[in-house]
């Protein structure tokens, strides 16, 4: 944000508070979310033996599987800067090792607490970075991108995924309409989720960051709703830090809010008048650290 009374650590703090709070019904959501989830793991061409990082992690649901991917002789390092996300990914961790084998032991999967944008981590220390729906939430995503960059090793792969274009992601897009509509604008704006929906200005940042080898996938999905309410439900477990202010509203306001949401919902009512079938694009993008010896070499993008 380069906006002069913005408080990035502020905004920081907020989003910290708000992820904590919606920590365990984020992690309950995580199927809406599958088909971007895998297709951000299989962008990501792991194998057995690779060191990862997964940024932003929430609670480990693409490093948990991620985990599975680089046995044997791999190992995922989670972080986050919600700390109560960690602390959800680990014990559904543990509930799945109990369920599975309880004398398997731990997997090779570790949580730490860390802000993207300064990580305390040793240089060319990971074969990959991963980072789900995570970049437009930095408030200097320039930042992270250089932090990703530095902990790669030589040869290394970066796999983030961002939502795509506003008017292609109603999913997120119908909330924030009526959100517009019923409330006043904030006095300080929060970074758009969608700043990296356009391809161009997601490879632009990858290679000043010093990636190269960019390409660009859209990767589109559906999720269904029994209701209004489920679906506001499930804005309101992706929303973090804006989840935490709506949390704030007189109940009057957020009444409001959910007839305003169900109005806005029919357009995607689904066939046959049950439930509703709502659309989303995301982008996903692969980059390289150089070669040692390399000097770099020309961004390629497709797709988006």
């Amino acid at each position: 944000m380069s906006a002069p009374d913005f408080d990035a650590r502020r905004f920081k703090s907020i989003e910290r508070a708000g992820f904590n709070r919606i920590a365990a019904r984020y992690a309950d959501g995580a199927h809406l979310r599958a088909d971007l989830a895998d297709a951000l793991l299989d962008a990501a061409r792991l194998a057995p033996g690779r060191l990862v990082l997964d940024l932003a992690s929430g609670p480990g649901l693409l490093a948990r599987a991620a985990a599975r991917q680089v046995q044997p002789g791999g190992w995922v390092l989670a972080s986050d800067i919600a700390e109560e996300m960690l602390a959800e990914g680990a014990r559904r961790t543990l509930g799945e090792i109990a369920a599975a084998a309880p004398s398997a032991g731990a997997p090779a999967l570790s949580f730490a607490a860390a802000d993207a944008e300064q990580l305390c981590l040793p240089d060319a220390s990971f074969d990959c970075v991963l980072a789900g729906l995570a970049l437009f939430m930095f408030p200097h995503p320039e930042r992270a991108l250089t932090e990703m960059h530095r902990v790669l090793r030589p040869g290394g792969r970066v796999a983030l995924s961002t939502w795509g274009a506003r008017d292609d992601v109603p999913l997120i897009r119908c909330a924030q309409d009526c959100i517009a509509r019923l409330l006043p604008a904030p006095k300080v704006a929060r970074p758009s989720v969608f700043r990296f929906g356009d391809a161009a200005v997601l490879e632009a940042a990858l290679a000043a960051a010093g990636f190269v080898d960019v390409h660009i996938e859209p990767c589109r999905f559906t999720c269904h709703f029994a209701d209004a309410a489920a679906y506001w439900q499930a804005f309101l477990d992706l929303a973090g830090g804006a989840a935490e202010a709506l949390a704030r509203l007189p109940q009057a306001t957020q009444h409001a809010l959910r007839d305003a949401i169900a109005a806005e919902l029919e357009a995607h009512r689904s066939i046959g008048g049950t439930g509703y079938s709502i659309g989303a694009l995301a982008l996903v993008a692969t980059a390289q650290r150089p070669a040692e010896g390399t000097l770099g070499g020309q961004c390629a993008t497709s797709g988006g």
